[in-house]
């Protein structure tokens, strides 16, 4: 048996001579060792429920297992309560790349001689909003979300996803600096321009009201809460977004500039649909385990607060067309993405009619443009290296 203080053995002395064997003491009566308990005894309230798992007085059951306040050993990956959580986090790693990958040299001739001054106005504002983002999103599911699940097949996934909004990060600041941009002034942005910040500050305040330490998600009240939050950043924030954050450097791809840009962008697509899709899955799974309700009005709130949010932006953001894209496009096309992620969440849509501005989207932002990534699951990634573009 490998002593734990010794594991090597350096402290062992060699002798021929066989160890004298110690004698057995006397067990007295009074001291003598009472039988443990059965462990039908030990496992009989919801509160020793987890000492006696975590001390192997019972297997862990899949069936057990909960998106959140589970009572089951965090620590142990199988048996999978939801396996498709794991099936997120492999396909996830098939899509691996990083921003040296990619050939900006275009993208910089682009910048200096050939986009006008609205266009380069829309190329620094969608980063500067997409840095800011990114790092938003990274806090949420490492700190907000993360730590309240209860089965490690959903966290595994989840710190997955943190590297991925780093790695996010990484990509906009490269394209920033390779640009040649003034990155202070460049990142300063979200705060110093209203429109910009405005999205920050609605993102900022639902990840605030669920970072609280004393958060308890046995109360129904922050059991809602925490469910809204989680919705807005799965289904608006990175579902509709991020969508539209990118649509404008794919317009301008669509006409043979910023090229490497976009390609960067349509690496980080993948990921995004993929944070979506699985934030959106969760959120169902926790309604459906815990009977929680979420009140319509506060749902149609965070419809219109964020509708608001992001036409102000889009006004900003294109203040005159640029070639093919207007900022009814964008406005409308939010509208048109909102149904769709409504649909998902299997909630009622909230702009009924809205029409899709921008058929050309969809095909623009997939890689091998043989699926849409918004209205199919995507189970064809390769790892990045290998990655064909048409």
């Amino acid at each position: 048996m490998m002593n734990w203080d010794d594991p090597l053995g350096m402290g062992k002395k060699e002798t021929d001579a066989k160890p004298e064997p110690k004698p057995v003491p006397e067990v007295k009566p009074e001291r003598a060792v009472k039988p443990p308990q059965a462990a039908t005894e030990l496992n009989v309230t919801p509160e020793n429920a987890i000492s006696n798992a975590m001390s192997g007085l019972e297997p862990v059951r899949a069936e057990d297992k909960r998106v959140v306040n589970g009572m089951t050993d965090i620590n142990q990956l199988a048996p999978f309560k939801y396996p498709w959580a794991w099936k997120f986090f492999l396909n996830a790693n098939k899509n691996h790349w990083t921003p040296l990958d990619i050939n900006m040299t275009q993208d910089v001739h682009d910048y200096n001689k050939t986009l006008t001054e609205d266009e380069k106005h829309v190329y620094q504002n969608v980063l500067s909003y997409l840095t800011t983002s990114d790092i938003l999103a990274m806090r949420n599911i490492g700190l907000a979300v993360m730590e309240k699940m209860s089965a490690p097949e959903l966290q595994i996934y989840q710190a997955r996803q943190v590297y991925e909004e780093a790695l996010h990060t990484w990509t906009y600041q490269h394209c920033i600096e390779t640009i040649g941009l003034d990155q202070g002034e460049i990142y300063n942005r979200y705060r110093v321009v209203p429109e910009i910040n405005q999205k920050i500050q609605v993102a900022n305040r639902r990840l605030n009201s669920v970072l609280r330490p004393d958060i308890d998600l046995n109360d129904k009240d922050e059991l809602e809460n925490f469910v809204l939050a989680y919705m807005f950043f799965a289904a608006i924030f990175e579902g509709c977004w991020f969508y539209n954050g990118f649509s404008p450097i794919f317009a301008l791809q669509r006409r043979g500039l910023m090229k490497g840009t976009a390609e960067q962008l349509q690496y980080i697509m993948r990921d995004e649909v993929m944070h979506c899709s699985f934030g959106i899955r969760v959120c169902k799974q926790i309604i459906e385990e815990t009977g929680v309700s979420i009140d319509p009005k506060k749902v149609r709130h965070m419809w219109d607060e964020s509708e608001a949010a992001e036409a102000g932006y889009a006004k900003f953001l294109l203040r005159r067309p640029i070639l093919g894209y207007s900022a009814e496009d964008h406005s409308e096309q939010f509208r048109y993405i909102a149904n769709r992620r409504a649909r998902q969440l299997g909630i009622d849509e909230p702009f009924p009619g809205a029409q899709c501005t921008l058929p050309w989207l969809d095909e623009q932002s997939n890689l091998r443009k043989e699926k849409n990534f918004f209205e199919t699951r995507v189970t064809e990634y390769q790892t990045g290296g290998a990655l064909s573009w048409d």
